[in-house]
């Protein structure tokens, strides 16, 4: 009797372990083609970059002149999906930004001061992603058989550091369709791949996510980041808003002058104290109220990115 209750016990807390392991938080997922094949395959953008041309993939080009682009995203979706982590859908991301009529195509302050953002920042800032999953292919082929090499890259969206990884090349087979080929391919990988990208957002859960942020002065500004407000200079005043408001107070000032700072590895909090989602933008905007409540600063907040943020004082 002793012995079914300890093996009732231990079931009951196997099951529950088993439930708060499943019930995880995961990363909100997007699968884009790589830049190296959106290249190979003709499917690039050119953008004024501030007088500079740069070339970034074009995914909407891509969905619509590559059957095979759908097929290698929907395969990818399906496989992740099982595995329980949440996916936006790139062809979705991509007609939900084309609805919004350009939004934030082109940033100006009030004074005349602009901001390019490039149709992946745009991108990104859509979809919400946490990781970017950029995906490589080619198909080989040797007499009638054909194999697939794949190559996978887990991307923070934020800072585009790549934070997972895995590449290989599928058993030749006689099957032509490529979903097939793919999965027989990446499947023995996927799930070490997957446990790179849990690693790396329960460090985010716990740690905060990593954003930067950049302070600049408007030359109408009266005043620069030396001047004093309440006996203290206005950058101490700034590096103790963004301690008070970062996971353990985490951050580094990388560069600071009279008229500018460059704050990196800023650890903010993925969610705010009403448990709804905090981004950059939401999070540096504190910066920019608290300077205008408190001290009567004006400031313009521009964004490069998901994870970028600029705040230019002086005026709006």
């Amino acid at each position: 009797m002793k012995t079914t209750v300890r093996i009732f016990v231990l079931l009951l807390m196997l099951g529950s372990g088993m439930s708060a392991f499943s019930q995880a938080k995961k990363p909100t997922i997007m699968v884009v083609p790589s830049d190296l094949w959106c290249n190979q395959n003709g499917f690039m953008l050119g953008y004024d970059n501030q007088g500079t041309l740069v070339k970034v993939p074009d995914y909407k080009e891509a969905l619509q002149n590559d059957a095979q682009l759908l097929l290698v995203i929907s395969k990818i979706n399906e496989l992740m999906a099982e595995r329980g982590f949440p996916l936006k859908n790139l062809e979705s991301s991509l007609k939900s930004l084309a609805n919004q009529d350009a939004e934030d195509a082109l940033l100006t302050s009030k004074g005349g001061s602009t901001l390019a953002e490039s149709p992946i920042d745009k991108l990104k800032k859509v979809a919400k992603a946490d990781i970017i999953m950029q995906l490589t292919w080619t198909l080989n082929k040797t007499g009638p058989k054909t194999s697939v090499t794949f190559n996978l890259q887990g991307l923070d969206a934020y800072t585009d550091k790549q934070i997972a990884g895995a590449s290989g090349t599928g058993q030749p087979s006689f099957s032509a369709e490529l979903p097939v080929l793919l999965e027989e391919a990446v499947v023995s990988h996927l799930d070490n791949f997957n446990e790179q990208l849990q690693k790396h957002f329960d460090d985010m859960m716990e740690n905060g996510r990593e954003v930067a942020l950049r302070i600049r002065v408007w030359d109408t500004f009266d005043g620069d980041l030396e001047s004093e407000y309440d006996g203290e200079e206005l950058r101490t005043l700034i590096e103790n808003w963004v301690s008070d408001n970062t996971v353990q107070g985490r951050f580094s000032t990388s560069d600071a002058t009279e008229q500018m700072m460059v704050l990196e590895q800023v650890r903010i909090p993925l969610y705010n104290d009403k448990g709804r989602a905090l981004d950059t933008r939401n999070w540096a905007d504190g910066l920019r109220k608290m300077l205008k409540s408190d001290y009567q600063i004006e400031s313009k907040l521009m964004m490069k990115g998901l994870g970028q943020a600029q705040l230019v004082i002086g005026e709006k």
